[in-house]
């Protein structure tokens, strides 16, 4: 069984905090059909980037978790999906925002890597990492594997209907709250963290 790898990393410092993991492809970038295999092709969903830096001006550690097993099938390498995640962090950082952490699994279904989504490694590995504490976390994605594997991290999970939004099948989990997008996904976890704050 293989292990999650990391593209970028901003380190936090080592007190715990929380986080917002957001799956990749229909959460943050346009969902293609097949592999994205080329960094000209990333494409940023409209209210993206705005919901990221928001999210991270509230105090929020923002973390990708992807499932990357066209890595695994041979449809692009490790290095072709550095030059796409740098491109993406480029086009956050052209709109003011930016990520904490890219973490990704390169390996197949068959491969019954850990870190996998619906299994949590991702979320794990950049919670020791990072520092985050899981039960204040929330995961947003618009896959219902993405939904199963926060959910076993113990984070509030936000299904978005961009993308598959939830069509995919492979899990029964049922998210937490269902979003039209990432930037109404991000406004609920505010709001969320704000009745919270006031509520003692």
């Amino acid at each position: 069984m293989g292990q999650s790898r990391k593209s970028i990393t901003h380190h936090s410092s080592r007190v715990t905090k929380k986080a917002v993991f957001l799956d990749r492809d229909g959460v943050i970038i346009r969902q293609w059909d097949g592999y994205l295999d080329d960094p000209a092709r990333v494409e940023l969903l409209p209210g993206a980037a705005e919901a990221i830096r928001k999210l991270r001006e509230a105090g929020f550690a923002v973390v990708v978790v992807t499932n990357q097993a066209g890595v695994g099938y041979g449809h692009l390498t490790e290095e072709t999906l550095g030059a796409i995640h740098l491109r993406l962090q480029e086009e956050l950082s052209r709109e003011g925002a930016s990520l904490d952490g890219i973490y990704y699994c390169p390996h197949t279904p068959a491969e019954g890597c850990p870190c996998r989504k619906p299994a949590p490694g991702m979320l794990l590995r950049a919670a020791e990492e990072l520092g985050l504490d899981l039960s204040r976390s929330y995961l947003v994605g618009d896959m219902t594997t993405d939904i199963e594997a926060g959910k076993r991290a113990g984070c509030f999970t936000v299904l978005v209907r961009t993308g598959f939004g939830g069509s995919d099948g492979r899990s029964d989990a049922a998210p937490d709250a269902v979003c039209a997008d990432l930037a109404s996904a991000a406004d609920l976890i505010l709001k969320r963290e704000g009745a919270e704050e006031d509520g003692g």
